[in-house]
């Protein structure tokens, strides 16, 4: 086969094998789970294993460190700082989701429910990991098709069923667009393998190749703009988040997003070492198309948001916002081939793609903090789910209130929460960033004037939910529920946000590793 020999595929097995362990271990589970769920299924037991599982997998994670390679290396999969970074990010998120999931898995699908669940948490960590498109493609649907069925478990009603039946049809759908983009890239440069592709693109400028790559990249970019639910492919997002079951939604909330931007990351190139040569700089347009694209998003997110009533739907559109605020990073490292010939008279601070992981961690972490207090509230009888349902919430169940107000201040942005540093970097990188004309520089900082609009105006939404909370009389009282996991994982969730706000030094140092800023030349520096 393709002139290797059988020693050679053993070896090649191996090599590949050797950096997947973690991965094979949550699916080895999830296959446990799926064959002995059959017979025996129990919402505490395999609960149990599923914990288990995951910090088996970080134990090997921790201890199993396998020399790092390179991705010009053939293999399909391969070990730096942001794989290890995707790694953990699932594995910690797997452990939340358990908590934030656990009143409403039910006792006789659970192992289906934790099987999926490990098999979708490693797919996310292959996307960290992937080497060539076809990989990456394989570890997206590892990924999207767990997630239909997390979908239609828990619940079985009519609104839950319309809700995946959207998601499913719409996902399928971007994931035709994906491959189909991924079939230009192929035919522009003639390899499978992703450092290849970037640097072919980045060295064959010429008429014949770049427009069959630019396609190729449009492509790419609208198939996982719908894991970024990124306007116009966003209207999945509101009725599956009223819908869906709660953690199920939070999931989609996070995940798509966290494995969309890497995915993104690793096909155009922002995460190498060597930001001076990029497929798309700002002379493709591709970079004015993303600063479309976050402008729309963001604005269009949070005027919807202003005028919905249902709190679900109202984190909809905010998750919506916070995908334009994180395209402000793609336009950044976008721009770092014009560094040289910058006539902007400042340095650039921030190079884009360790804002982006940022903004990313301290998303997910006010994300699911929101959906786990949801997740202590709702009762079958009682699912919180309007506006209404949290008045006086603050006074029924202070620590719930408070660590629900807590994560929506850190979305809004306020100071000493996560959120605040997330923006900074955000708006420093568009106000800093390498601009060769004066109206390309005119077109970040209004990105940036922007984004700092759009902010007020989300904080418009997020007091109003904190006012409710606070100052409102209950229409019906809350009941007192025994939801101990959401709640614990509420008050961690709520505690990260404020400790990372006040001290982000450890998390910013992580961020970079797995994403160095670009090192200025030497007529750039001061």
């Amino acid at each position: 086969m393709n002139g290797l020999s059988d020693g050679q595929w053993v070896n090649t097995l191996r090599s590949v094998f050797i950096h997947v362990v973690p991965e094979t271990l949550l699916v080895a589970t999830a296959c446990l789970q799926f064959l002995v769920g059959c017979a025996y299924n129990r919402r505490w037991l395999w609960g149990f294993v599923t914990a288990l599982g995951l910090l088996t997998s970080m134990l090997v994670a921790s201890l199993h460190q396998p020399a790092a390679t390179t991705a010009a290396e053939a293999a399909p999969v391969y070990a730096d700082a942001l794989a290890s970074l995707s790694r953990w990010i699932a594995l910690l998120a797997g452990l939340v989701l358990i908590g934030l999931s656990w009143p409403e898995v039910p006792s006789q699908r659970a192992a289906e429910y934790y099987g999926c669940l490990l098999t979708l948490l490693a797919g996310v960590s292959l996307v960290g990991r992937a080497n060539d498109l076809l990989t990456l493609f394989l570890a997206l649907e590892l990924v999207s098709i767990p997630t239909y069925v997390l979908l239609y478990l828990p619940r079985r009603t009519g609104t839950a069923q319309e809700a995946a039946i959207k998601y499913f049809l719409l996902s399928v759908a971007a994931s035709a667009v994906l491959l189909f983009g991924f079939s230009y890239l192929y035919g522009a440069v003639g390899s499978l393998r992703l450092p290849v592709i970037v640097t072919a693109l980045a060295q064959l400028h010429t008429d014949a190749v770049m427009p069959l790559a630019l396609l190729g990249a449009v492509l790419v970019l609208a198939g996982l703009s719908f894991r970024l639910t990124v306007v116009p492919f966003h209207f999945y997002a509101p009725d599956v988040y009223q819908a869906g079951p709660t953690g199920v939604v939070a999931l989609v909330a996070v995940l798509p997003k966290i494995v969309g931007f890497i995915a993104l990351g690793r096909i155009f190139g922002w995460f190498t070492l060597d930001p001076w040569h990029l497929p798309f700089p700002s002379l493709t347009q591709l970079p004015l198309i993303v600063w479309i694209l976050a402008v729309i998003t963001m604005t269009m997110g949070n005027c919807v948001a202003l005028r919905q009533d249902n709190f679900r739907r109202m984190l909809a559109y905010s998750s919506i916002a916070h995908s334009g605020y994180m395209l402000i990073a793609v336009v950044i490292a976008s721009g770092w081939p014009d560094a040289a010939g910058s006539v902007l008279p400042v340095t650039p601070l921030v190079g884009g793609m360790e804002a982006l992981l940022f903004y990313l961690v301290t998303y997910a972490i006010m994300t699911f903090g929101a959906f786990a207090v949801l997740a202590y509230l709702d009762t079958p009888d009682r699912p919180v789910s309007n506006m209404d349902d949290l008045a006086g919430m603050g006074r029924s169940h202070p620590v719930m209130g408070l660590a629900l107000a807590i994560v929506l201040l850190g979305l809004i942005g306020m100071p000493f929460t996560t959120g605040f540093v997330g923006k900074f970097l955000l708006f420093v990188g568009a106000l800093t960033a390498p601009a060769t004309t004066t109206e390309q520089g005119r077109l970040y900082q209004i990105l940036a004037l922007i984004a700092a609009i759009n902010a007020a105006v989300a904080a418009v939404y997020y007091l109003r939910v904190i006012g409710i909370l606070y100052l409102r009389e209950p229409l019906r009282p809350l009941p007192r529920t025994w939801a101990v996991l959401p709640a614990l994982t509420a008050i961690v969730l709520a505690t990260a946000t404020l400790v990372f706000g006040v001290y982000p030094q450890p998390l910013l140092r992580v961020m970079q590793a797995a994403a160095p800023p670009p090192t200025l030349p030497l007529q750039m520096t001061p």
